[in-house]
């Protein structure tokens, strides 16, 4: 009966490979929260936000200016626009330039998230140079 015993055992052996399904768990899940996390890391609008107290921006060209009012009405320089237009009006004034620089004014009293909105518009029309305009400081 030992002899019945020891062929079963010695027919299976030991095996020398290694076990890689811990392995593939590990790198799908790390897939999976990298694929989840890496858009809300680039999601955001990229902006260049000028300091309070700074020399004007140097530049040969002279940028655009999109304003967005309190009543939250939007204006390429002086002209009022629908924000369903900035985009094409945007590619057709700059001849489809992306690193024109693009300045937005807001008003104080106007919603914040309409200000994004406005960003967001830029931003999906490749438009990445965009600079916030403050007012200076006064002395109180």
């Amino acid at each position: 009966m030992s002899r019945t015993y020891r062929n079963r055992r010695g027919n299976r052996g030991r095996r020398s490979d290694m076990n890689i399904t811990p392995l593939v768990d590990v790198a799908f899940t790390l897939l999976i929260i990298f694929m989840i996390t890496a858009p809300m890391l680039t999601m955001g609008v990229s902006v260049d936000l000028p300091e309070a107290e700074t020399e004007a921006i140097a530049d040969e060209k002279e940028p655009l200016t999109i304003t967005v009012t309190k009543n939250g009405a939007v204006y390429i320089q002086e002209t009022q626009i629908e924000l369903a237009t900035l985009q094409p009006k945007l590619v057709a004034i700059t001849d489809n330039k992306k690193d024109t620089r693009l300045l937005v004014r807001g008003d104080k009293g106007v919603n914040y998230g309409r200000v994004m909105e406005v960003i967001g518009v830029i931003n999906q029309g490749g438009f990445n140079k965009i600079a916030l305009l403050t007012a200076l400081p006064t002395d109180k």
